[in-house]
């Protein structure tokens, strides 16, 4: 099974559990445990979904109506465009991590999803919050993605142990596609 782990991470707190997943992931792919090697059960990938136009700290404040940030998440229709790509054709499972912005994913998010065809991929979302939980974003992954699997997703508070992302992807049957 391949996976890749795809990310956004503003602050790098969303960085550093992707990382963690991709090291716990490369158990359950029966990877080497290096990002990106290959064998002949599988290999686990780190990606990161940047935007061509980087965020500052002016765009990132949130309590600024006029940030860029909250901008783009009041409107629903704001795709900040893609710094690169990725070809997910040799990924069976699309683990994707995000921070928590105005109650649901990012809007670069749904740019990613829309970025590519996800037909037959299992998509797990995960998100980093303080407080606010993962609910609507599966619900809005899905939609964008119709004809993925999206699993139910899991919040993260700011970092996670090896321990939890274990039970959590093995609770996930992740050799299942329903």
């Amino acid at each position: 099974m391949n996976i890749l782990v795809a990310y956004f991470s503003a602050s790098g707190i969303t960085k550093e559990v992707a990382e963690t997943i991709a090291k716990v992931a490369s158990e359950f792919a029966g990877d080497s445990g290096k990002a990106g090697e290959s064998s002949e059960a599988g290999k686990v990938e780190l990606f990161e979904i940047a935007p061509k136009v980087p965020y500052s700290k002016a765009d990132l404040d949130w309590t600024n109506e006029q940030s860029r940030t909250t901008i783009e998440c009041k409107d629903k229709a704001s795709r900040p465009e893609l710094a690169k790509t990725i070809d997910i054709a040799p990924f069976s499972v699309i683990i994707i991590g995000f921070p928590v912005w105005w109650y649901n994913a990012p809007h670069i998010i749904f740019s990613f999803l829309e970025s590519t065809d996800f037909s037959g991929k299992v998509i797990v979302p995960f998100c980093t919050s303080g407080g606010s939980g993962i609910d609507p974003a599966p619900r809005e992954m899905q939609k964008l993605a119709p004809n993925a699997i999206v699993k139910d997703g899991e919040k993260f508070n700011f970092g996670a142990n090896k321990s939890s992302i274990r039970r959590w992807l093995s609770s996930l049957n992740l050799e299942q596609k329903e």
